[in-house]
């Protein structure tokens, strides 16, 4: 985002600092209010736009969360395949899910599970799972982006984006691990080019230098001559020989700033009871987490994370992805042993999803914003020498919320050590068309041109969740 800085330097305790100001969010130049942006959104749906006034959140679990401790525990099994945290009765008769699951327990009514869910996929290839494995390659945000086009044409706010831990706090360092290199193909774009890749917020780079504006400190006090200074910064990427040298991602932000949405990625605008609300980073303390190299990229920061979400789908946005790493539970010297992660990243995903699920239902947004929670695969059913559970792609964990959705059901059964489906099984493809349906009139879609004949194909021969629809 952009970066106001006051270039005359000031001393304190540590040194020399100059001072950076991020203000723009509140100024909204020129922009639309987040009603207004709905607005928009309701009438094109209304004129024959093949994107419904619907959003999409994917909570994506990287590593894969394993799916007998979130919610198909099977207590009735050995000890060696239950639940290592036991159960808690849900609202619904004779269903439980994991014990760390005790707000969502109380919500069944919100949201529908899907237990007969497998992602076939025993690896941490992310894009196979957020693409439903389509011929373009493109996951599910890349896929909306290319028939909403990669900003909003009356708003500037990019369609689809990816909310990583960094976005809430801009200077914390997480460590590398394999979910570093696998990151970037939760948003793949697949054969549609690089343009429909998910906007990162978090920056850095040559986006950071270009995303500056530096003003004297007594002209930061004059708004006028703010504005102004926005305008000659606007003035410079109007010049065709400086937007032929800048990326899609650096126009996206540049449209940020200037169409007057980057309040919705500040999160020091929202209102304090909300931000405690959906607060996590009491549960755990990330240095305890960090110990772990399989945990290195988890933070304590996916209620804010779900926050900003909310936010996005609020002013505009149609796909919001959110990063939520360190599921990778083989309890081996890279994490804790017996599933112990589980004691940290369970209950802040109960919290997270609880707090958001009770936010948007006040608001009264359940009916136009979806939830998706999943992850690229489930665990063993049986645990192995060290109470942890390996990769596995006969079961995972699936929970979807909102977005005109039926709610309050359990679909589907596993068998008796949750090894596989005894019920229709579904899979990737099946949850791709669910969410492609939600946020497209699909024959619209048809007759709009330029579409990828691909996608209208893809559309066409797939069909969603019967129970979700």
């Amino acid at each position: 985002m952009l970066t106001l800085s006051d270039t005359r330097p000031s001393r304190h305790c540590e040194g020399l600092v100059r001072r950076d100001f991020l203000g723009v969010g509140s100024l909204a130049l020129g922009g639309m209010g987040l009603a207004q942006m709905l607005s928009v959104r309701q009438a094109l749906a209304a004129a024959g736009h093949p994107v419904r006034d619907k959003s999409v959140v994917l909570l994506f679990l990287s590593g894969g969360p394993p799916h007998i401790e979130m919610f198909d525990p099977k207590m009735s099994a050995p000890s060696e395949i239950h639940s290592c945290s036991g159960e808690v009765q849900t609202r619904i008769p004779g269903i439980t899910f994991g014990g760390h699951f005790e707000k969502l327990s109380q919500m069944t009514d919100r949201f529908s599970i899907v237990r007969s869910y497998r992602s076939n996929n025993s690896g941490h290839t992310y894009q196979k799972v957020a693409s439903g494995n389509n011929p373009l390659k493109a996951t599910m945000g890349a896929l909306y982006a290319r028939v909403a086009g990669s900003n909003s044409p009356d708003t500037g706010m990019p369609t689809n984006v990816l909310v990583v831990p960094e976005a809430i706090e801009p200077g914390l360092k997480l460590k590398s691990n394999f979910e570093t290199k696998a990151l970037p193909t939760l948003t793949a774009a697949g054969d549609l080019g690089p343009n429909y890749v998910a906007f990162n917020p978090q920056g850095g780079g040559q986006l950071k230098d270009n995303m500056q504006l530096k003003l004297p400190r007594n002209r930061f006090e004059n708004r006028r001559l703010l504005l102004r200074g926005l305008d000659k910064l606007k003035r410079r990427f109007d010049d065709q020989s400086l937007v032929d040298q800048t990326d899609k991602y650096q126009q996206q932000a540049f449209e940020v700033i200037t169409r007057g949405v980057a309040h919705a990625f500040d999160l020091s605008s929202e209102r304090s009871a909300t931000v405690a609300q959906y607060d996590t980073s009491h549960l755990f303390k990330n240095s305890d987490v960090h110990r772990w190299y399989d945990m290195s990229r988890a933070s304590n920061l996916l209620g804010k994370q779900m926050l900003m979400a909310r936010r996005l789908c609020e002013a505009g946005c149609g796909f919001v992805t959110v990063s939520d790493c360190g599921w990778d539970f083989h309890s081996n010297s890279n994490s804790p042993k017996n599933l112990g992660g589980m004691n940290w990243l369970g209950p802040q995903v109960d919290h997270a999803v609880a707090a958001f699920l009770e936010d948007v239902h006040q608001r009264g947004l359940s009916e136009k914003i979806m939830l998706v929670v999943t992850g690229e695969m489930g665990r063993t059913p049986r645990k192995n020498k060290n109470g942890g559970r390996d990769h596995y792609g006969g079961l995972t964990s699936l929970l979807v919320a909102g977005g005109g959705v039926p709610s309050g059901q359990v679909i589907g059964r596993s068998d008796n050590h949750a090894t596989r489906p005894i019920s229709t099984p579904y899979a990737p493809r099946d949850l791709l068309a669910t969410v492609l349906y939600s946020l497209f009139d699909v024959g619209e879609v048809r007759v709009t041109r330029g579409v990828p004949t691909e996608l209208i194909n893809l559309l066409e021969k797939t069909q969603p969740i019967p129970e979700l629809v």
